[in-house]
């Protein structure tokens, strides 16, 4: 188990950069980091990409980082109160990788266990699987 903890989230967020990768917990609004994602901002940081839950709102969570046009792409399960969100997507200022909530959080077991990949019957027939990998088990 990690058991690393600093004083305060500036510590936290030493060396951290533009183009870096970042996940972030939380479900809805709810258990979100506030404190790192102001620092992000304070930070001005560019091009980041996110994986989280969803994209919060336009005036908190992630939609502070969106404002300032600091995502480059979002990988989430869900995004449907951010309305810049929506903007930037259909706009093609943003990149983004929705995927169904389970295996948004398989993915993130799978990294963190060191599995570079797994199969699921997500989407499977549907146009989400066009142009990718099916195998039969």
């Amino acid at each position: 188990m990690i058991n690393k903890t600093v004083p305060n989230v500036q510590i936290a967020c030493q060396g951290v950069k533009d183009a870096m990768t970042f996940m972030l917990g939380g479900f809805g609004l709810s258990g979100i980091p506030e404190n790192a994602i102001a620092e992000l901002v304070r930070l001005n940081v560019k091009d980041v990409t996110c994986i989280s839950n969803n994209a919060g709102v336009d005036e908190f969570g992630l939609g502070l980082l969106l404002q300032k046009k600091q995502i480059r792409k979002m990988i989430s399960s869900y995004v449907g109160e951010n309305a810049e969100f929506e903007r930037q997507m259909l706009s093609g200022e943003l990149d983004v990788e929705l995927i169904p909530q389970g295996t948004l959080a398989q993915r993130c077991r799978a990294a963190q266990s060191g599995i570079p990949a797994f199969y699921t019957p997500a989407g499977y027939g549907t146009e989400v699987a066009q142009d990718k990998e099916s195998r039969d088990v």
